[in-house]
C-alpha cells in the first residue's frame, strides 16, 4: 500500500538546496514509521545530513529520489540550523543511528518484524546480538549482508524475494549514501516495508566503528570526528561538499531575505 501525497507533506518542511527536509522528532518519526508499518505501506525514510544535501544539488534524479521520500529527517546539525534559520525554530536533530535505536525498540514492543540489509556478515550479527541484548523480544526475520559491488539482476532478485518472503515489515538499509536511498527507491514497489537508510549505524551499534562523542555532535563537529577516523576514505568527500554547501546555503539565506528564489524554498506548514 502506498502513502498518499498528504500523508508525505503533513509535516512542517524547507527545502535546503533543492532538498526538502522535514522537520520532526525522535518520537514524531517511530510513530509515523510504526504506524506505517502497521499499515503495511510500502515507503522509504530518509536521513540526510551535508554529504546528501550536496549530492541532491549535484544531481536532479537523485533530487527526484530524497525528495518523494516519505520523510527526509535533520541528522546533521548543519540542517537543524539551517531549518531553524529558514523560520523552523523548533528543529530538532534526528540521528540515523539514535534514531534506529528508538525504531527497534517501538518494534519489539509492538511485535512488528525487522530486517536488516547492508554491512558485512561480521557487523550483521554483533548488531543482531546487542539488539537481542538491549530489546529482548525483537523479531529481526532478515539479514543480508550483499557484496560491496554492483549486483547481478539474479543477486538483486534474489535478494529482494527474500526480504519480502522474510515477513518484514520494516527494512534497515545501511549501504551508504547515495547507494541506499537509491536502491530503496528502486525496490520500494518490490518490497512490501518501511524502509530506513541508516548509513553506518550497524556499524556504529555494533562497536565496529566509533561514533563522535556527543559534545562534538551538539556542535556540528562529526565530519571532523570521521574525517579523523578515516582520512583517506572521507577526505575527498569533505572538502568538495563542506564549503560548497557553507557558501550555498548563505546564498540562499540571504536571498530569503530579499524574496529571491535562488534554489526551490517553497515550504508547507
Amino acid at each position: 500500500m502506498k502513502l498518499t501525497s498528504s500523508e508525505q507533506n503533513s509535516l512542517k518542511h524547507r527545502f535546503i538546496l533543492g532538498m526538502r527536509v522535514d522537520a520532526t522528532s525522535y518520537q514524531n518519526a517511530t510513530q509515523r514509521i510504526l504506524d506505517w508499518a502497521k499499515a503495511r505501506k510500502n515507503c522509504y525514510i530518509c536521513v540526510a545530513n551535508v554529504h546528501m544535501t550536496m549530492e541532491v544539488y549535484d544531481d536532479p534524479a537523485f533530487a527526484s529520489v530524497v525528495n518523494n521520500a516519505a520523510l527526509v529527517t535533520p541528522d546533521g546539525m548543519p540542517l537543524v540550523w539551517a531549518l531553524t534559520a529558514l523560520g523552523v525554530k523548533d528543529a530538532s536533530r534526528v540521528y540515523g543511528p539514535t534514531l534506529t535505536l528508538y525504531v527497534c525498540k517501538a518494534a519489539a514492543q509492538a511485535r512488528i518484524p525487522i530486517g536488516l540489509y547492508g554491512g558485512t556478515p561480521e557487523s550483521l550479527s554483533a548488531f543482531v546480538k546487542f539488539l537481542h541484548e538491549r530489546f529482548p523480544g525483537i523479531q529481526v526475520v532478515c539479514q543480508i549482508s550483499p557484496p560491496f559491488r554492483k549486483l547481478t539482476p539474479e543477486e538483486d532478485n534474489t535478494y529482494t524475494q527474500q526480504i519480502a518472503k522474510s515477513g518484514a515489515r520494516i527494512l534497515f538499509v545501511g549501504i551508504g549514501c547515495p547507494r541506499q536511498e537509491l536502491w530503496m527507491a528502486t525496490h520500494k514497489n518490490q518490497i512490501p516495508a518501511v524502509m530506513l537508510g541508516v548509513g553506518a549505524a550497524f556499524d556504529f551499534h555494533s562497536g565496529r566503528v566509533k561514533q563522535a562523542p556527543s559534545w562534538m555532535q551538539k556542535r556540528g563537529m562529526e565530519w571532523m570526528f570521521r574525517l579523523l577516523m578515516e582520512p583517506k576514505r572521507l577526505w575527498k568527500r569533505y572538502l568538495k561538499h563542506n564549503p560548497r554547501f557553507l557558501l550555498f546555503f548563505l546564498m540562499q539565506w540571504l536571498a530569503s531575505w530579499f524574496g529571491w528564489r535562488l534554489f526551490k524554498t517553497n515550504s508547507i506548514d
